[in-house]
C-alpha cells in the first residue's frame, strides 16, 4: 500500500507496557495487573525515521483513508509513528480521519499501543476524538479491556471527558461492564478476530478500576436503557461484577442500587435471573446493601413477584418476604425515577 512501509525496520523488542503513574495500592485494585515502566524511544531508531520521513508526502492518504501514521500505529512502529506524527502536526493533520472516523489514536488504542498512544497524546493529538461509533479512546480502551492504554489516557493530564456516551448511549465504564460480562460468558461460535475481544476478565475489571479511580460516577445511567452498571451486571448474572460493585464505599449506597432502569431495580433484574447458579447470592448481595423489595416497576411488580415457580421460587420469595418485613426503610427519591 505504501512503498515505505516494505523497507522499514521492525519495531524495538522492548516489552510494550506503559510509562505512566501507577494509579496506587487501593481494595479494588484487581491483582498483578499494574502497570510498570515502560522503555523511551530509540534515539537512534528515532533519528533514522526523521531522516528516511523527511522527504515524504505524509498529507496523503490511500483509498480506506489511512495516512502513514495510522499504518504505523497500528502495527507498532514507535520511532516511525512519532517521526509521522511530527510531520502530520506540522501540517495541522495530526487528527486526520480514516473511513471509520478513526484518527491515530484511536487506531493505537484499538492496536493496544500503549506507548504510541502516550507519544500521540505528548504530540497534541485529541484526546477526546471520537469515531463514527463516537467511540472515544477511553470507550475504545475500556471496552477492549486494555489497562496499560486506558492508564497512559487517564495520566496525560489532559480534560478527558468522562461520562462522554456514545452512540449506543454507553459512558466508557458501561463498556468496561459489558466488556467484563462478555468475557465471563462461555464463547460461541468461531473465536473473534478483535484482539480486545479475547483480553482476560482480570484486564477487564482492571479497567473499570481505574475508570472508577479517576472519578467516572457509578450513577452514570446508559441513555438508551438508563442501566447503571450495577444493572448490566446483575442483568447478565456476573456475579464477580455485582461483589465488586457493591465492595465500592458510596455515601449514597441504598440509592444507588434501588435506583431504576426503565422501572426495574436491580433487586427486579436479580429476580428475572431465572435458572442462574448464582440468582440467589445476587438477590442476597443487594438486600445486604438496601434494595427495597416493595419497590414495584411499571407494571406494578415487585420482585418476589418476578421469581419463577416452583419449590425454588418459593423459598427465594421468602428471603425477599423476611427482608421486606424485618428491614424495611424509607423509600428514596431514587426509586421514583424511571
Amino acid at each position: 500500500m505504501w512503498a515505505l512501509l516494505s523497507s522499514a525496520p521492525p519495531p524495538p523488542s522492548a516489552p510494550q507496557h506503559c510509562s505512566v503513574k501507577d494509579a496506587g495500592p487501593g481494595p479494588f485494585w484487581p491483582p498483578d495487573v499494574a502497570p510498570g515502566p515502560g522503555p523511551q524511544l530509540d534515539p537512534r531508531g528515532l533519528a533514522e525515521a526523521r531522516e528516511r520521513v523527511r522527504e515524504m508526502d505524509y498529507s496523503r492518504q490511500d483509498e480506506d483513508g489511512d495516512t502513514i501514521l495510522h499504518i504505523y500505529s497500528a502495527k507498532g512502529l514507535r520511532e516511525w509513528a512519532y517521526a509521522a506524527a511530527e510531520k502530520l502536526r506540522g501540517l495541522g493533520s495530526l487528527d486526520a480521519r480514516e473511513h471509520k472516523g478513526k484518527t491515530a489514536l484511536l487506531v493505537a488504542v484499538t492496536a493496544n499501543q500503549p506507548q504510541i498512544a502516550l507519544d500521540l497524546l505528548s504530540l497534541g493529538a485529541d484526546v477526546n476524538a471520537c469515531d463514527v461509533n463516537g467511540q472515544t479512546p477511553l470507550h475504545l480502551a475500556a471496552g477492549s479491556g486494555f489497562p496499560a492504554v486506558l492508564q497512559v489516557i487517564l495520566s496525560s493530564g489532559l480534560a478527558v471527558e468522562m461520562e462522554a456516551c456514545n452512540f449506543e448511549g454507553m459512558t466508557p465504564l458501561h463498556c468496561a461492564a459489558v466488556a467484563h460480562c462478555a468475557s465471563i460468558r462461555p464463547p460461541s461460535g468461531p473465536r473473534p478476530r478483535d484482539p480486545g475481544l479475547q483480553s482476560p476478565p482480570v484486564d477487564r475489571l482492571s479497567c473499570l478500576y481505574l475508570l472508577l479511580n479517576a472519578g467516572a460516577s457509578l450513577l452514570s445511567q446508559e441513555i438508551k436503557s438508563n442501566m447503571t452498571v450495577l444493572h448490566v451486571a446483575v442483568k447478565e448474572g456476573n456475579i464477580e461484577l455485582v461483589r465488586y460493585l457493591l465492595r465500592i464505599p458510596l455515601a449514597n449506597k441504598q440509592d444507588f442500587v434501588n435506583m431504576k432502569a426503565h422501572g426495574h431495580t436491580a433487586l427486579h433484574m436479580a429476580a428475572s435471573l431465572h435458572g442462574n447458579a448464582h440468582q440467589k447470592e445476587a438477590l442476597q448481595l443487594l438486600l445486604r446493601e438496601g434494595a427495597d423489595p416493595s419497590v414495584r416497576n411499571q407494571e406494578h411488580l415487585q420482585p418476589a413477584q418476578m421469581l419463577q415457580r416452583g419449590p425454588e421460587g418459593e423459598q427465594l420469595k421468602l428471603l425477599l418476604r423476611r427482608r421486606g418485613a424485618t428491614a424495611r426503610r424509607p423509600r428514596s427519591s431514587s426509586q421514583d425515577q424511571v
